[in-house]
């Protein structure tokens, strides 16, 4: 699709052509980290014993989730490393970096050799590789959404905005399709032993094609506006608290729910559904394929949305709807697809509320200068509190007995994130800083 083909007019009357292949080529990274970061939690049922020692197997499960988890906790630090790296040097150039950071530990993983092969050597490796793409992804979700959020036109941010999950989404539904065809065509022991590699290959293959899409997007303006500011800053993450407490407290209270939802519906449901409710794999891919494409659907409208009613409305439908919800739903995971559909479909399509407008909220909330900084270093320490364990924590409470909490756990989430919301100034159609 070239920038000609797509249109819209705009409020004058005149034609406003959409860069499509520009949002595309800034949001590819992030759909092929999400690919590679949802294909992980989605397979982990089946290598967890190939990786880790296979005499417990629910022992194994609980490792590969601790290296999920631990990965998360370097996406702070590589929001902050890359975010300030960015917001020196250029978004492109970051973006860049991250996407060949993502797509080499997703051949290492692809590669890896088996515990019984080599021993504690094997999930060694895989923490590296995990370690990573935690740093790449912890810079690419900041530099994406600033960059997005720095070539939109004010009033159409969100969107522009919505790109960033319309990729994403794509992405992700292209795992979980890979999933549901791997699971149809492969019996469990071909899925143990190689079958779960070959989504990673994928993954790094998807990588390559990434770089070669981004090498002709062009820098944004406002960074080569505010390259001097930005170098001139000493502790730029200092200033974001002194200077931007309130914009610090407003991120990490929204993406608390954000990040919950995300990891609730595309990475932890799944090996929940089949292994604690006793719910089919291939239903669960299958409902999980046919509400990601709901997702991609209503991205572009909910950003319209957002452009012309504003973003606040939205986001408190979505937090309240969730805190109400989510609960409700959690009793529906079991066998029988059609239950499965409603869970996947009605939550995800309540998420959209909030991801087509995602980069357009967070680059609202910092100037330019500090952007790239702001968002990596608060956004991915929140994703790694709440996000990364999330499906640590609901497989820990299953084999406690209580797998019940974790949709409580949710729903007070999405209490906090209202609040929070509540406290947000109307954006649409301002100037970014």
């Amino acid at each position: 699709m070239t920038e000609q083909s797509a249109k819209t007019t705009t409020t004058g009357g005149r034609k406003h052509r959409l860069p499509v292949r520009m949002l595309v080529a800034a949001s590819i990274g992030n759909a092929i980290e999400w690919y590679d970061w949802t294909i992980y939690a989605t397979f982990s049922i089946y290598f967890a014993t190939q990786i880790f020692p296979a005499g417990n197997e629910a022992l194994a499960l609980l490792s590969t989730f601790a290296t999920y988890a631990l990965a998360f906790f370097f996406r702070p630090l590589g929001g902050f490393l890359l975010g300030r790296f960015a917001d020196l040097h250029g978004r492109r150039t970051a973006m860049f970096l991250t996407i060949t950071l993502m797509a080499g530990g997703s051949l290492v993983i692809a590669i890896l050799p088996t515990f019984e092969m080599v021993g504690w050597l094997a999930p060694i490796l895989l923490v590296l590789a995990r370690i990573a793409q935690g740093m790449s992804l912890g810079g690419e979700v900041s530099n994406a959404s600033a960059y997005l959020g720095e070539v939109a036109p004010p009033s159409r941010r969100g969107r522009y905005s919505s790109f960033f999950y319309i990729s994403t989404g794509t992405a992700v539904l292209l795992a979980s399709l890979l999933g549901a065809l791997l699971t149809g065509v492969l019996d469990q022991g071909q899925l143990a032993s190689w079958g779960w590699r070959i989504p990673f290959l994928v993954g790094g293959l998807l990588g390559f094609f990434g770089l070669w899409l981004r090498r002709t997007i062009p820098e944004t303006e406002q960074f080569e506006e505010n390259k001097k500011k930005a170098q001139e800053l000493k502790n730029p993450l200092l200033i974001t608290l002194r200077e931007h407490p309130k914009a610090v407290a407003q991120l990490v209270g929204f993406t608390l729910l954000s990040t919950l939802c995300y990891y609730t519906f595309f990475s932890a449901l799944t090996p929940f559904a089949v292994k604690s409710r006793g719910a089919d794999a291939g239903d669960v891919f299958l409902a999980l394929s046919i509400a990601t494409a709901l997702f991609v659907l209503l991205q572009y409208p909910m950003g319209a949305l957002s452009d012309r009613f504003g973003r606040k409305p939205q986001l408190l439908v979505w937090s309240a709807a969730t805190a109400v919800l989510i609960v409700p739903l959690s009793s529906l995971i079991g066998p029988g697809f059609g239950n499965l559909l409603v869970v996947f479909g009605v939550g995800l399509a309540l998420y959209t509320a909030m991801t087509s407008i995602a980069p357009a909220i967070m680059s609202e909330l910092f100037p330019t200068e500090v952007r790239g900084l702001g968002i990596g270093a608060w956004y991915n320490l929140t994703v790694a509190v709440f996000g990364g364990t999330a499906p640590l924590v609901i497989q820990a409470l299953s084999e406690a007995g209580a797998s019940q909490a974790f949709f409580w756990y949710v729903a007070g989430g999405a209490v906090i994130a209202f609040l929070t919301i509540l406290t947000l100034p109307e954006t649409k159609g301002t100037v970014l800083r």
